[in-house]
Formats: C-alpha cells, structure tokens, sequence
C-alpha cells in the first residue's frame, strides 16, 4: 500500500511530519493529522498497519489491574470511551466477569470502590455528553453475584443469545465450581477490542485520506536532523516487487514522530535522545472450544502475576473461538522476556529466542506446548475447558513500557530534543490520547496556526473519514487480514448483543 497525498487547501502553511512505525499509535496519529489536512509520511515495516502485541480489549477502568492507581483506571476509562467513538467498529459488546479463587490474596470486596468510582465517572461522562455512552447504561456499569445468585442461575436455561446481564452469567454460573471462589463475582462493561478491525479501520481510512502517503515494506536505517534543527532526514529502503529487492531512498520531514514500539529506543539511539523504557514479550493463545455451553463474556480469574498461579483470561469471539491469557512463565509470559534499556543505549535487548519469534514466526511444537498449558490452566476453573483444542497460531508481539515501573498501564506519548516525539502507549486505547497531546504541542510550537478550533470540536468531528467508514466494509477487510496473517477470520468478525 502506498497511497500518495497533498495537503488539504485550509492547510495554513507547509508542515510535513515523518511517522515511523504503523502500529496503533502511528497509524492513529496519522489519521489524527491526515484528517486535518497535515502532510503525514508513514513508514511501516510490515505489509499491513496494527500489527503486533496481542490486543483484545479496551481496557476501560483498568479493571484487569487491580495493582495500578485510581488515576490510571480513570485515564483509561476516558481513553477507551474516546477510543469507540472514533472507532465505532471495532469493539466487540460483551461484558467481563472477575472472578477471584479462594486460593488467591485478594478480596472482591476490595474492589467494589474503584467501580463504584468509575460508575460515577463513567455517569458523569454521560451526563457531559450523551454519546459517551458507549459502554451501555451507566447504571448497569457493574453489578455484583453472590453464591446464591449463581446458584439460582445455574438452573436456568442457557439463553442462545443473552438479552440481560444475568443471560450472560449463567454459562459462567454453569461451568465454575462455585465452591472454589470467593464472593461476589463481579459483571463490568468492560469490553472487547478486535485488532484485525482496528488495522482494517486505519487502512481503509487512510486510503481515503489524500494527505497521508503510507510506506509499508518500508524499514528506516538512519535518521539524521539538520544543524538548524527545523527538518529531518530519513533514509529507508523499500521493497520493489518488480526486481525482487531493496531500493533505497531519502525523504526530509518537519517534525519526527517514533513509533516503533519495541523498537522505539533504536531510533532514540539514532537521535542521540536517551530513554529509559523496558520491553516485555508477551503472547496469547487462540483456542477452540467446540462443546462451549452458551454464549460466554470475557472472564478474568485473578491470580498472582509470574507465579503458577498467575491470571487466567479467557477471551470469546465466534464460532467458539477463545484467545486465553494465563499469566505464568510457562504460557504468556516468559522466562527473561521482560528487559531494560542501559546506560549504553535506549533500546532494551530481548533474547534471540524472542527475536527469532518476532521475525519467523513461532514453531509448531512451541505453539502445541505452550497452548495446551493455557487451556489446562483455564481448565483449573472451567473444568470442562479440558476438551478445547489448538485453534491458531499465538497472538504475539513485545510492548514497550516507559519508565521502570512494570505495572504502568496509561501512557501515551512524550517530547525530546528539537521537533521529535515518541509514543509510548502500552494499551491501545491510550493511542488516541497521543494523537491529541501531540496536536497540542504542535499548536504550543506555533506550527498549527489557524487550527484553534480543532480541539473543541467532537471527537467524530475531528474524524470524519474514520469514524465514516461503513460497518461491513470494515469487517471484511478485517477477515482478509486475518486470513492474510493465518488467523482464523472468526477472530475479525463482530460480537454484538
């Protein structure tokens, strides 16, 4: 894909800006500025946008997390409720239930203030403007289930298609063996995120957005800004189908933008901007389970991370597909998978073994091992889970976290140097918050005048092209990434109740 644009005639003055790297932050970025007219080059090493760690939902209120902050769960509930309105197509509507075992160190009833706060929040966003209801109504934010509750349920008829938020507990009432959980359980609007709708979104969109030329098969070697420090250079080499090779070539931008994720720090090298970040690789497996019983929500057994007890997730998606998380050594994360930058470089190194993973793809006998320990760790709380088998190959990648603190979750991006800005995002629903703050600074560095009214415009006022795009054009260009990438395209397709 490589598709050409100019800037838009209310354009005030020339500004051309370099986005290196076509993830969800880059790619959003560029629709931010494309669809206010600003020439965008972006540079992507792959064949498609939004392709890296697994992203399966928005992470709204954090309520995954119960070790981050307050501030954090209400930053990302903001950024999420952003996220779906400029996105509209690319949530799957289920909700999720938490569930903590006996065996575990923690009380469900710890958790009760924080979503009574983010159901406040959550109305109170509402109440600003009605079309930050996206995560249903406000009052059925959460609601909680004790033993009894579940056991009533239990005896209900497992609905073919839920209508209420008890419609969607009775598979979990059905399944779990209630004796090994403490009380409640809790149901929460959290909700789905499908990857593959997002990459379809930002293509499509992006196609239709003349201001943006997007490279992809486009690796950059070096970047290089001028002694006044109002441009850079940057030299990539592209593949040519029509030689079967590389051909490089050189382009000067305005102001740079590193979004290269894992890789962020080796442009930071470049830069000579240190950073202090880690990586961590991370997977998650996909799964099918052709006995399910219903139509299940997301659930999330909580458990203490790294150990062999570690978080159980279990993620539905059609056909009885299910993509599980288990947070262990021996499933999604990995021994030595999480790493720092040093003093010597930006750039933290991940093993060879991980390398090798992001480059080539896993081997079948790794992806038979490690998926069959998730399915026998989910199996510890849904017994019946035992008969699902191997549905795909791992949904993988490695995530950078800015900082030393391995639990952040709600970053977006950060300033260095003369016109240069790298993104910093650790869930995919903090993207847009990058796009945002990065239009701000522009506006602060005087290179946006006469766009003073963007930001008070409507979020699907400032996307008009994005937030356009038809449903079903959406989703079948998501199946055919999917396919594309050798997922099944039952992990693109729509889950909406």
């Amino acid at each position: 894909m490589n598709v050409h644009g100019s800037h838009r005639s209310n354009t005030p003055k020339p500004l051309k800006v370099g986005i290196i790297g076509g993830g969800i932050a880059g790619s959003t970025i560029a629709l931010r500025l494309a669809e206010l007219g600003i020439d965008v080059e972006l540079f992507e090493e792959g064949s498609s946008l939004v392709n890296g760690p697994p992203i399966c939902h928005l992470h709204a209120g954090g309520n995954l997390y119960r070790e981050i902050s307050d501030q954090q769960c209400l930053t990302l509930l903001q950024q999420s409720i952003d996220t779906l309105r400029v996105f509209p197509h690319t949530a799957n509507i289920r909700p999720t239930v938490i569930a903590i075992p006996e065996r575990d160190a923690g009380e469900p009833e710890a958790l009760l203030p924080r979503l009574a706060l983010l159901q406040e929040t959550y109305h109170g966003l509402v109440q600003q403007d009605s079309k930050n209801q996206v995560l249903g109504e406000p009052e059925y934010y959460y609601k909680v289930y004790y033993q009894d509750d579940l056991e009533r349920l239990a005896r209900s008829d497992t609905p073919s298609e839920p209508k209420n938020l008890d419609d969607w507990m009775i598979p979990v009432a059905k399944n779990l063996n209630l004796n090994e959980f403490k009380f409640p359980l809790i149901l929460v609007q959290e909700y789905g995120l499908s990857v593959f709708r997002l990459a379809a979104t930002a293509g499509l969109a992006l196609e239709q957005l003349p201001a943006c030329s997007v490279n992809t098969q486009a690796k950059v070697i070096n970047i290089q800004q001028n002694e006044s420090q109002n441009h850079w250079s940057i030299t990539y080499q592209q593949y040519d189908a029509s030689i079967k090779d590389h051909i490089t070539h050189s382009t000067d931008v305005d102001y740079l933008i590193n979004a290269c994720g894992y890789r962020t720090g080796t442009l930071d090298d470049m830069a000579d901007l240190h950073r202090t970040r880690m990586v961590e690789f991370k997977a998650a497996f996909v799964t099918q389970w052709k006995e399910r019983d219903g139509v299940w929500p997301e659930v999330i057994f909580h458990g203490e991370r790294g150990t062999p007890n570690g978080m159980a997730q279990l993620t539905p998606y059609p056909d009885g597909y299910f993509q599980l998380h288990g947070m262990t050594e021996d499933i999604t994360l990995f021994r030595k998978g999480l790493v720092s930058s040093s003093a010597q470089s930006a750039q933290p190194q991940l093993g060879s073994q991980f390398i090798r993973k992001l480059k080539e793809g896993w081997q079948n006998s790794d992806i038979e091992t490690r998926t069959d320990r998730a399915i026998q760790h989910m199996a510890q709380f849904i017994p019946a889970y035992r008969s699902a088998t191997v549905g795909g190959k791992p949904l993988f990648g490695a995530q950078q976290i800015p900082g030393d603190d391995p639990s952040l979750r709600a970053a977006d991006i950060s300033f260095a140097g003369s016109r240069y800005a790298r993104t910093e995002i650790v869930k995919a629903s903090s993207a847009l918050s990058a796009a945002n703050r990065l239009v701000q600074q522009f506006k602060n560095e005087g290179l946006l005048a006469g766009f003073d009214d963007d930001l008070a415009m409507a979020l699907e006022q400032r996307f008009p092209v994005t937030s356009g795009l038809n449903q079903k054009d959406v989703i079948t260009e998501a199946e055919k990434l999917a396919s594309e990438r050798s997922y099944p395209p039952a992990l693109a397709q729509l889950v909406r109740f």
